[in-house]
């Protein structure tokens, strides 16, 4: 596997659609693309930058996102988010991100993942349940 290293873009694409927006997902009553929806587009943007750097059983989990939500995007629009590596410190991948409408620039911001071993990590959460 190459090295994951700072430089790797990526480009995530979605359809305003009812199921993603504000009124759908809770965050708001208008029929516009939602805060939320946004933010898991950013999260799976970033996320499928490295997925295939990463060894067997190693994946990345989104520890911080900050986001500007600056323009609102009605139902049918096209949401493009575009997401650049900005640096790598052992098991941390900070990225910045901006997101497009039809129109133009609807959002901003950082987004931080870590890698971890899939495994172990389902094994410490799930074991939160049994205490």
């Amino acid at each position: 596997m190459p090295p994951i290293t700072s430089g790797i873009t990526n480009e995530k694409s979605v359809a305003v659609t009812i199921e993603n927006t504000a009124l759908a997902m809770g965050s708001g009553t208008l029929r516009v693309f939602a805060t939320p929806a946004m933010i898991a587009l950013v999260e799976g943007c970033c996320a499928e930058s490295v997925e295939d750097l990463l060894d067997e059983g190693i994946t990345s989990v989104g520890t911080k996102v900050e986001i500007e939500h600056l323009v609102a995007s009605p139902l049918g629009a096209s949401i493009l988010c575009k997401s650049t590596l900005t640096a790598v410190d052992g098991r941390r991948l900070d990225f910045a991100v901006e997101v497009f409408d039809n129109a133009g620039l609807i959002g901003r911001g950082t987004h931080t993942r870590f890698t971890v071993d899939a495994e172990r990590f389902l094994t410490k959460t799930y074991a939160k349940l049994n205490k």
